[in-house]
């Protein structure tokens, strides 16, 4: 090949990586999932993409008996994820209200509506009706590097002017906690980027402004860390919420429930940890591998229990041919038997 069109192979080379890397820049899965590492932004032009899609949630609680005193009012964040009115948020700052009142970007008030929610998560959705919403999009967790900048994003004490934006490091990947509720949280992205109440259900942003991230808690007792649920978690759970009011999961067969030193007292139960069996549907999974109402299951495979999100957790990793190994403790002392999935 001549000089010349050994250069002039060179240079469509050159052009057509060039191309090929703008595509792969650019490509996105259907669900707005980036699928390679976007570029990234500067934090202001991040802030700039994402402030458009956070809100502030108000809420006013049940009142505490039958008689009606002032309830308390509370407030946190949230994530308009579709322009048709759906908004992420945490399921703590919904659960047991009466009226949810959402604030949008532009200052406007709306009434909200909860559609689903599940406390094992700690996620919720919301339906408001509003034009021009702008919904925002979602990253992928599991790209995410220990040491990275992240942003967070909401409306801690629903102060004036709109939302908040805190920039810290991701901390640690993976974490757990156990929720005030009792219950354990998974999957969560421990950060240092400040958080105070009301950033709970407001984002975690990379560089490049897609939402890592749903804030959800922090810890009381040290300073600089903060979680936020991994979105990897919440993206396949959100039409379920949508569709069914609540996260889909494995049909087991049974009715579980942590146990609290209440149940313990109601049921008789020997042991003061684990997931209770209040219910056993016959004929079903529960039922034939000799599950009985009462019975306490202590762990999964080699995995102890405390509450129902370990009891999910543990099952779901369990695997999905493989039966999962529960350890019992019934009415005839501790014994193992194979649960299996639905068929």
């Amino acid at each position: 090949m001549s000089l010349r069109k050994t250069i002039w192979a060179m240079g469509l080379a050159v052009v057509a990586l060039s191309l090929a890397g703008g595509v792969a820049e650019r490509a996105l899965s259907d669900n707005g999932v980036a699928s390679v590492k976007q570029k990234e932004m500067t934090i202001p032009e991040v802030v700039a993409a994402v402030r458009p899609s956070v809100v502030t949630i108000m809420t006013r609680g049940v009142p505490p008996s039958a008689v009606q005193h002032p309830s308390q009012p509370g407030s946190g964040s949230g994530l308009i994820i579709d322009e048709r009115g759906y908004v992420l948020t945490n399921n703590h700052l919904v659960e047991g209200v009466k009226s949810v009142v959402v604030g949008l970007p532009t200052g406007r008030l709306t009434p909200g509506r909860v559609m689903g929610r599940d406390f094992l998560l700690d996620l919720a959705v919301i339906k408001i009706s509003a034009k021009d919403l702008v919904a925002a999009r979602f990253g992928e967790s599991s790209k995410l590097q220990i040491g990275e900048t992240v942003v967070a994003i909401g409306n801690p004490f629903a102060l004036k002017g709109g939302s908040t934006v805190t920039v810290g490091v991701v901390s640690a990947l993976d974490r757990s906690i156990l929720a005030p509720n009792g219950e354990t949280l998974y999957d969560l992205i421990q950060t240092d980027a400040a958080i105070n109440p009301g950033n709970s259900g407001g984002p975690l942003v990379d560089l490049s402004g897609r939402v890592v991230g749903i804030n959800a808690a922090v810890a009381p007792s040290a300073q600089a860390i903060s979680y936020a649920i991994s979105i990897d978690a919440v993206s396949p759970n959100i039409q379920s919420l949508l569709e069914r009011g609540t996260v889909l999961r494995p049909d087991i067969g049974f009715v579980p429930a942590t146990v609290t030193p209440s149940l313990a007292a109601s049921f008789n139960l020997e042991v003061d940890r684990g997931v209770a069996v209040l219910q056993v549907e016959p004929a079903r999974l529960a039922a034939e591998a000799g599950l009985q109402v009462g019975d306490v299951i202590t762990a999964i495979d080699d995995s102890q229990l405390y509450n129902i999100g370990d009891f999910w957790h543990a099952f779901l990793r369990s695997g999905e041919q493989a039966p999962a190994q529960l350890t019992v403790y019934g009415r005839n002392g501790q014994f193992t038997v194979p649960l299996k999935r639905a068929r």
